[in-house]
């Protein structure tokens, strides 16, 4: 921060301090530094008992740092770190991890009397006073290393606290603006104000900061030894920027560590701590910034920099030792870091910490840095940006790192967490891979998603997250095709996506709901694309849906669809078998699925089916909510809430509350193994998601989805791992089949899953369930007397098929059904049911029986039987005459008009020939 010009009542004010001061740092400090020093008098007296009232404890908190995200190398087991996130690029350190030339060079430069004062140098002190209140240029420190460390506790206490507050006036009233409102003090100003208060406040408040940070600093040499207060100074001060403490700065300057640092280094960092930023050595194009605008790091002419009267560099320039040539190259380009540079290892010279030796090949070293810039935010894990993007929301999200949002976002920025995430690098670098060769990042004329995930099925363990845009949050590249920080794979909370339509992949919950209401995947359904009036949904209506637009659903590639179960609807993805299953369940019912499964809509919103369009996949939904879905099936019906973090650990190792996640059993195993035979039947034979298998001898589950070529899917899971591939629009309404993309899903999904079979062997899905995949038995009925359109109606709403067959002799009308083959009664599901209509020729042959022979045959042609014949004669003494005893076709027969038909009779006599006996009647 820049110091304050200096008044003349400013200087009045600095005498009177320096009084105030005098009488009790002169007096008070010496008794209190020296006890044995024997102080009386009453100034004495009363200046001791006003710096003992001064508080005297200072609470030293938790450095802030940066919070690591790590993934696990599989071949050894240990964390390998993805990025940091950092308000403070800091990495503490033991004391035996720095270099000893870095104690010295900052105790020569900065404290040379550290071990031999007792927290305060007096001569030190009052050297500075005598300086300050003469002078009008930048005031004197005078601070030892123990007062130095006391003002960065302080400075970083005001840094975590500090936040946007409401002003006040003298009464503590808020200060309103001119529209009424409170006017708020923004957090940087409040920064800022604090900042200023610790180390550049003057005038007598200046004074009293003073002799506060001599109290604090006399306390903590009582309760630390010296190494401890130097190694604290080391890992808290400021080293420019955002770069805080000595290995961090060893890092960030020179990519080296701070037990590696040269004497040259060591200096260099020495140097900077007075004034880091003005010292900066990672800005070439300067750190300094003037009022223009204009930014330098060579001090401007007039300004003394503290250290530049160097007489050991004289002394060598004047010997020779060191040529001018030398000495300008050295300062080239980094001039004031450089001057300050040489004070620092000239006193460690004088001071006999380095030789002359030393000396001279520091001051000849061109200060040369060798940046590495901090690794922090999402945009440096790589490939794993959009994984590392996923768990920083769970860590701004989840109540297990804060109750607020403020304080989630600080635990995050400074809380120094070490998060141990589920990453899986083998199947996260495929994932890489596949997306890089198959999506482009953009594409003209379309809003080109995609995103690939797998879930660990029986954890929730997510592996791998990879996406084809390029993670950036930059707002300059806002809205630009290619360019996101949107996780695809995840929902409004934990990525900041709504999702996208399900498509097909949504069908799943039907076939749960169908096999939780006791039906079998083999119950043959009339799947043909139709029109439903109605479905029963218990959630709105009245618990009716009424379908008074007359939607159908239609199918891909406009098949009509047919007769079938729900096994061959699941595999060939017919809409309109799915339906028809929806309309013998409750919708509601099967949005309670979707929930039960851990599907919300990707805003949060728990799913509620509006209506029968839902079934098929309307809903907006995160891939990795759906990925897990099917997961649970793999998992004999138990879901496992997906989670992005194994562990937890603060920055001294201490395990904290990671977010919870919980697994239980959501479907019974029997409907899980059920389902997962249906589903199997996706990933083989002439199943819809046959492309996406890899086919290395893992049993797979699958389904895929499409929804109105805006949207294309492929789900598929072993018993051990799960993967659902999305490609389509993320915003907009181009057909990805018109761009050349509707088959990229596939590519993705299978080689995410091979690498994903290879290191988490899949096993056998369970057996089905009998009784879930029986055959059903249904009521055939009876259509005979209807006309032939509305019984093959009648039987295909019932589920059959119907085959018209050939007209048959009836006494129908033409055209009735005179016949069905099976008849009506019980038989399977989905039976061919074959039809006949009448010809409108049939008769039925009338009972003649107990008739007498003439009259029986006149009765048959009174019926319209033309060919009417004597049939076969019975002897019988109990007819005198002839009497019908039957007919052939029998009575009750439908047979032609035309047919011939025979009377049978019983006579006393049936004699020969005519078979009437010898009558002599020959008709």
């Amino acid at each position: 921060m820049p110091d304050k010009n200096r008044t003349a009542s400013g200087v009045l004010g600095g005498l009177a301090g320096l009084v105030g001061l005098s009488a009790v740092a002169g007096v008070l400090i010496a008794a209190t530094v020296t006890p044995a020093v024997a102080i009386t008098g009453t100034a004495a007296e009363r200046a001791i008992t006003m710096f003992d009232n001064l508080p005297s404890v200072l609470e030293i908190e938790k450095l802030m740092l940066p919070s690591n995200f790590y993934a696990t190398d599989p071949a050894t087991g240990q964390p390998v770190l993805l990025t940091q996130f950092l308000e403070q690029d800091r990495t503490p350190v033991e004391f035996e991890q720095i270099s000893p030339v870095m104690y010295d060079a900052l105790l020569s430069s900065e404290d040379p009397r550290y071990f031999q004062h007792g927290g305060v140098d007096l001569i030190g002190t009052t050297r500075a006073l005598l300086s300050n209140a003469q002078s009008n240029a930048n005031t004197q420190g005078g601070s030892t290393i123990s007062q130095q460390y006391v003002k960065n506790v302080l400075i970083q206490k005001c840094e975590q606290n500090a936040e946007d507050t409401i002003a006040t006036d003298e009464n503590g009233e808020p200060i309103k603006n001119e529209d009424g409102s409170d006017k708020v003090i923004p957090r940087n100003e409040v920064l800022r104000n604090c900042w200023e208060d610790a180390t550049t406040a003057e005038g007598p408040d200046g004074y009293m900061r003073k002799l506060q940070e001599m109290r604090y600093a006399i306390s903590l040499e009582q309760k630390y030894s010296k190494n401890d207060i130097l190694l604290g100074y080391l890992n808290i001060g400021n080293f420019g920027g955002i770069t805080y403490g000595v290995e961090a700065a060893a890092r960030r300057y020179f990519s080296t560590t701070a037990a590696n640092l040269t004497v040259a280094q060591a200096a260099t960092l020495a140097g900077m701590v007075q004034n880091p930023n003005r010292y900066r050595i990672d800005k070439f194009e300067g750190s300094i910034v003037n009022a223009d605008g204009t930014t330098f790091n060579k001090l401007p002419d007039g300004v003394i920099d503290e250290g530049a009267n160097i007489s050991v560099l004289d002394d060598l320039l004047a010997s020779g030792e060191i040529t001018p040539e030398q000495h300008l190259a050295a300062a080239d380009g980094f001039t004031s870091t450089k001057v300050r540079q040489l004070y620092v290892i000239s006193r460690m010279l004088e001071d006999g910490k380095i030789t002359r030796e030393q000396f001279v090949e520091a001051a000849v070293w061109p200060i040369t840095p060798v940046l590495t810039e901090p690794k922090t935010g999402c945009i440096n894990a790589g490939g794993a940006a959009y994984f590392c993007q996923y768990v920083k929301d769970v860590i701004l999200n989840d109540p297990a790192f804060g109750e607020t949002p403020d304080e989630r976002a600080d635990t995050l920025r400074r809380g120094g967490l070490n998060v141990y995430t589920t990453l899986d690098p083998r199947v996260q670098g495929e994932a890489q891979a596949a997306m890089a060769d198959n999506v482009p990042t953009a594409i003209d004329g379309m809003d080109l998603g995609s995103t690939v995930v797998s879930v660990e099925a029986t954890s929730g363990r997510i592996l791998a997250i990879a996406q084809n845009t390029t993670f950036s949050e930059d707002a300059a590249v806002s809205g630009v095709p290619g360019y996101s920080s949107l996780v695809f794979a995840g929902d409004r909370k934990f990525g900041r996506s709504d999702g996208f339509n399900a498509g097909s992949t949504f069908k799943l919950f039907t076939l749960i709901d169908w096999l939780e209401k006791g039906k079998s995947v083999n119950q043959v359904l009339n799947g043909r694309d139709r029109v439903i009036k109605r479905f029963t949904d218990s959630c709105f209506n009245g618990g009716t849906y009424v379908n008074v637009d007359n939607w159908k659903p239609g199918n891909f590639g406009r098949v009509a669809g047919g007769n079938g179960t729900p096994a061959t609807f699941t595999a060939s993805s017919l809409n309109s078998g799915f339906i028809a299953m929806a309309a013998e369940l409750d919708l509601c019912d099967i949005g309670k699925v979707a929930t039960r499964m851990g599907v919300t809509y990707g805003n949060g919103g728990e799913i509620v089916m509006k209506g029968p369009n839902e079934v098929i996949g309307s809903s907006e939904v995160s891939p990795l909510a759906m990925a897990s879905a099917y997961a649970t099936v793999a998992n004999k019906g138990v879901y496992c809430q997906p989670q992005a973090i194994d562990r937890v650990t603060d920055s001294e190792g201490v395990e904290l509350p990671r977010p919870e996640r919980t697994c239980s059993q959501v479907i019974s195993p029997e409907v899980a193994a059920t389902a997962a035979f249906a589903l199997q039947g996706v990933m083989t034979g002439g199943g819809t998601g046959r492309a996406g298998n890899p086919f290395d001898g893992t049993p797979l589950l699958g389904k895929t989805g499409t929804h109105q070529e805006l949207q294309t899917w492929m789900i598929e899971s072993s018993t051990k791992v799960a993967t659902a591939a999305w490609v389509g629009n993320y915003d907009g309404q181009q057909s990805v089949f018109d761009f050349g993309q509707s088959n990229k899903r596939y590519e993705l999904a299978k080689r995410v899953q091979r690498a994903a079979n290879e290191f988490y062997p899949g096993e056998r899905f369970p057996d089905r369930d009998p009784n879930l995949s029986r055959q059903v038995l249904t009521d055939l009925p009876n259509v005979v007397g209807m006309p032939v359109d509305q019984a093959s109606q009648t039987l295909t709403d019932a589920g059959f098929e119907v085959s018209v067959g050939e007209p048959v002799d009836s006494d129908q009308a033409e055209g009735l059904v005179a016949a069905q083959n099976p008849g009506a009664g019980k038989v399977a599901g989905g039976t061919n049911v074959t039809i006949n209509p009448s010809n409108g020729q049939g008769l039925a042959v009338p009972n003649v029986g107990g008739q007498s022979l003439d009259d029986a045959k006149n009765s048959l042609r009174s019926a319209g039987f033309g060919n009417v014949t004597d049939g076969t004669c019975t002897q019988s003494a109990d007819a005198p005459q002839p009497r019908a005893t039957g007919t052939s076709p029998a009575a009750g027969t439908v047979v032609n008009r035309n047919s011939p038909i025979t009377v049978d009779y019983a006579a006393a006599n049936c004699g020969g020939g005519g078979g009437r006996g010898n009558n002599g009647d020959d008709d």
